[in-house]
């Protein structure tokens, strides 16, 4: 029983660990970015962009909102490092909404 809690607060941890990573990435990009530091910038958002398809909804809506602080979503700005990662983020999650809808319609359709 111990080793079972022992096991399950370690995954927590590592879980936990991940997405305080991630949130630090994404902070140093923006701060890098909004500095001057495009160079270093860049290599934050590649990796970034790496790991989204691997990041949780619910951190691709807090990257979503955190970057929507910082940029006008109505304004075409692609040499924007923040502004391209918001509206990457913003596609991911259309994408993974429209498959999230196909599915529930798929599991609806199986009810009748």
């Amino acid at each position: 029983m111990a080793l079972l809690i022992m096991a399950s607060v370690a995954l927590i941890q590592y879980l936990h660990a991940g997405q305080s990573r991630h949130v630090e990435i994404r902070e140093a990009f923006i701060l890098l970015h909004t500095r001057g530091y495009t160079n270093q910038a860049t290599r934050l958002y590649n990796h970034l962009l790496n790991e989204m398809y691997t990041l949780s909804n619910k951190q691709l809506i807090d990257d979503f909102q955190r970057t929507l602080l910082l940029v006008d979503p109505g304004a075409n700005r692609p040499e924007n490092l923040i502004w391209k990662y918001h509206w990457t983020v913003s596609n991911e999650l259309e994408r993974r909404s429209e498959s999230s809808l196909v599915r529930a319609l798929k599991l609806a359709d199986e009810q009748k």
